[in-house]
């Protein structure tokens, strides 16, 4: 009798139509060794985006016994040295595997063009269409020929920052409602996380719906002959994306009710909490790029109350993802990196609130075979300035692209026929996290 060894997609594809249990006896582990040391694995990036701008000062870099350090204690972590707020005891445990970078320091202190910065690593220069960070790695890193696309937004995401010169193919498929929109759908079910109109609609077999998209793609065809119009390219390319995740496999993706519903818990029954389990099943299925948008964070007013409610949001379905990559064998091919388009005022206002504070914040990042367990560059005592040299969003961005492997100086042809790189040439890498 010949012995069958089934490979990591033919498990997924027998857990997506239930042939095989999550508790089953031994698959989880044979499943999660098989993706551990599969050498055409490539890694993968997840983008927790806290929309609005974090206090980081009462997040990641605490300043106990100042008067700008606010009303948070400190609690240690699992590494040693490092202090983060009491607000995420879950995130401490794991503080191994994270390392925090204390000395970002830039200079957008307005939401959009920090957002833009903050999603591209470039300023806005005069009609450059600068790509998303996840459409340049999706270009790099994605499969074109696969049926899910290379770069998810989850949970809304502000603008329309997307492929830009790179073009729509790689601009993001947005899950979810607006920026600001994380409630739980009802009960918690990530109602609100669907894909619409993944199914053929009522009383149209499947041959006659090939039929319909043969004879749409010949219309498309003679369309486009000699026009090579962006608009008929971003339709083409939209029906193309819609078509391919069509197929069960790539529908079963989004299905959060297959998952256990203890697992579904611990993540949190939030859109974020929800949206950081999709993010998982995506990157497992070999997606590139994922954001997982929270929003809030503009804190002019109340800044504490929000942002202890916005932070056990964060420390759930932060940490329930860390746990589930690592128990799946992800965690060293899979980059977490959390931050926003800047931090708030060290100086509270009359409202308890923090305002726009570009100056001195945080970034962190897990996972992706960085070197977790560390607080790289530090601010003053009270918060106001970094002490040192400060770093840059492009540093950021140049890191990111170099831990998953991709050479942060190459250069793509932009839509003003000038070749850009990926990273700004300003860039410095951050050497500690390497």
């Amino acid at each position: 009798m010949s012995s069958f060894s089934p490979s990591r997609r033919d498990w997924l594809r027998l857990s997506a139509v239930g042939a095989v249990g999550a508790s089953q006896s031994g698959w989880m582990q044979t499943l999660a060794a098989d993706v551990a040391k599969n050498p055409k694995r490539h890694k993968s990036v997840i983008l927790l985006w806290l929309a609005g701008g974090p206090a980081t000062i009462d997040m990641w870099d605490l300043k106990p016994g100042h008067a700008n350090g606010g009303t948070f204690k400190e609690i240690e972590t699992a590494a040693n040295g490092v202090k983060i707020s009491e607000h995420f005891p879950k995130i401490a445990k794991q503080m191994k595997d994270v390392a925090i970078v204390r000395s970002m320091g830039t200079k957008e202190g307005d939401h959009q063009r920090a957002t833009l910065v903050g999603l591209t690593g470039y300023t806005p220069v005069g009609a450059i269409q600068f790509p998303a960070i996840g459409s340049l790695i999706t270009h790099e890193l994605g499969d074109q020929d696969a049926d899910l696309p290379g770069f998810v937004s989850i949970g809304g995401r502000e603008g329309s920052i997307g492929g830009g010169f790179l073009g729509p193919r790689f601009s993001p498929l947005v899950i979810g409602g607006g920026i600001r929109g994380n409630g739980d759908g009802p009960a918690g079910t990530g109602a609100d996380l669907k894909v619409p109109d993944l199914q053929r609609p009522a009383g149209v077999s499947e041959t006659n719906q090939t039929k319909r998209l043969d004879l749409l793609a010949g219309l498309e065809k003679d369309f486009e002959a000699g026009r090579g119009s962006p608009v008929g390219d971003t339709l083409k390319s939209a029906t193309d994306r819609a078509v391919r995740m069509m197929r069960p496999e790539a529908a079963a993706a989004f299905r959060l009710e297959d998952e256990k519903a203890a697992l579904r818990d611990s993540y949190g029954r939030s859109t974020f909490g929800q949206g950081c389990l999709l993010a998982r099943r995506l990157v497992e299925r070999g997606v590139a790029f994922v954001e997982v948008s929270l929003g809030g964070w503009d804190t002019h007013n109340n800044n504490f109350s929000t942002v202890e409610r916005l932070s056990g949001t964060l420390d759930q379905g932060f940490s329930a993802l860390m746990t589930d990559l690592k128990e799946r064998g992800l965690l060293d091919d899979t980059l977490i990196v959390c931050h926003g388009e800047f931090g708030r005022t060290p100086k509270i206002n009359g409202n308890a609130g923090r305002d726009h504070w570009p100056a001195t914040w945080s970034a962190v990042l897990a996972g992706g075979g960085i070197k977790g367990g560390q607080a790289v560059g530090k601010t003053t005592a009270d918060g106001m300035s970094v002490d040192g040299e400060p770093t840059r969003t492009p540093d950021l961005i140049a890191t990111i692209v170099k831990a998953v492997g991709i050479d942060p100086t190459k250069q793509n042809m932009s839509n003003v026929s000038r070749p850009i790189r990926i990273a700004d040439p300003s860039a410095k890498l951050i050497k500690e996290l390497l």
